[in-house]
């Protein structure tokens, strides 16, 4: 395993730039977010906690695994259920903060995948909503956002596919994290699996680093087509966010000042909208990536892009992009959103 590929959290940094609420009643699900005890820094319940109730009206959140708390012994694929048990354990007492968890069973074990499926659900004790493989990879060693980086073509293995049906089979949903290389293998498994809904993460990976120029009309075009044939199959939904991703190529942390609000929404509008021209509000739905993201710009700031972004749509809209999307595709009890009691004390 290699060093982390996540820039590096620092309080003190984030605190330089402050900024109010925007939209200070909207409510929000936060999409995606991990939760971790390792060297690189700590993020367990009470970080999180701090950073929803830092002005925002966040009302539920969704865990999504990153090899936190796995068993370390007992049979090797069920060691994945630890880390449904760690985080329900850190956030004991708490039935939002996450509302869902999207955990970890290896889908390479195909259709033998079940049992481990069943144990997952068990454990989560109605929280389980879906499954993440670890599947992100470029041939490029600069594109690298996860410091164990998986080998090529888990997404095209028939195993994968087979395991991915027994998902479906399970209720349960598929979050698949890819770079805009590999979103024709994104299509093909969602097209060959119409009952499973397919959700791809982080504006399905447009990359800035290596060989990729973010600023290059080419591989803007390259990443929309891309992007497109996976929007047009019906079972597809997208996250955006994971604009502090390394591999995204923007250097916010190298600044003396971490970005206001207005510079983000202004950077990453071109991306945005074409998500929500490609996807619709109704498959779409904002994500925090905290706290990988943490290190690029803070919650309040986030967020407050996000409003802005969303500022031109009706209200209706919003709502699916701050939390009716990620409710209904994951779920989770939207009367959570549905009136003020659903505040959490700031």
């Amino acid at each position: 395993m290699t060093a982390s590929p996540h820039h590096t959290v620092r309080e003190d940094w984030l605190a330089l730039a402050q900024e109010d609420i925007l939209a200070p009643g909207q409510p929000i699900l936060d999409a995606h977010h991990h939760l971790w005890d390792r060297p690189e820094g700590r993020y367990r319940a009470a970080e999180l906690m701090a950073d929803v109730r830092a002005g925002h009206d966040v009302r539920a959140s969704l865990y999504v695994q990153c090899r936190t708390g796995y068993r370390t012994d007992g049979p090797e694929p069920l060691r994945p259920v630890g880390e449904v048990e760690t985080v329900l354990d850190w956030t004991r007492g708490q039935d939002r903060f996450p509302a869902g968890i999207v955990a970890m069973a290896d889908l390479q074990l195909g259709d033998a995948v079940r049992p481990v499926l069943e144990a997952l659900t068990e454990a989560g004790q109605g929280r389980v909503k879906g499954i993440r493989n670890s599947t992100a990879w470029h041939a490029d060693p600069a594109v690298q956002s996860n410091p164990a980086p998986p080998p090529d073509g888990l997404l095209r293995s028939a195993a994968f596919l087979a395991g991915a049906r027994a998902v479906a089979g399970a209720g349960l949903c598929l979050d698949v994290w890819a770079y805009e290389t590999q979103l024709d293998e994104v299509r093909a498994l969602a097209r060959a699996l119409p009952d499973l809904t397919v959700i791809v993460d982080h504006c399905g990976g447009p990359l800035g680093v290596g060989q990729h120029d973010r600023f290059d009309p080419d591989n803007f075009h390259d990443w929309r087509a891309a992007l497109a044939s996976v929007a047009a199959l019906p079972n597809t939904r997208i996250k955006i966010g994971g604009f502090g991703l390394r591999v995204f190529g923007w250097r916010y942390a190298d600044a003396a000042l971490p970005p206001k609000s207005e510079t983000l929404a202004q950077d990453w509008q071109p991306w945005v909208e074409t998500c929500l021209d490609l996807f619709s509000p109704d498959r779409a739905m904002f994500e925090s990536n905290f706290p990988v993201d943490k290190g690029q710009f803070g919650y309040r700031a986030l967020w407050n892009a996000f409003k802005r972004l969303a500022a031109p749509l009706g209200q209706d809209d919003k709502d699916a992009l701050f939390w009716r999307s990620a409710a209904r595709t994951y779920g989770i009890d939207q009367q959570i959103f549905a009136h003020d009691n659903g505040r959490i004390p700031s």
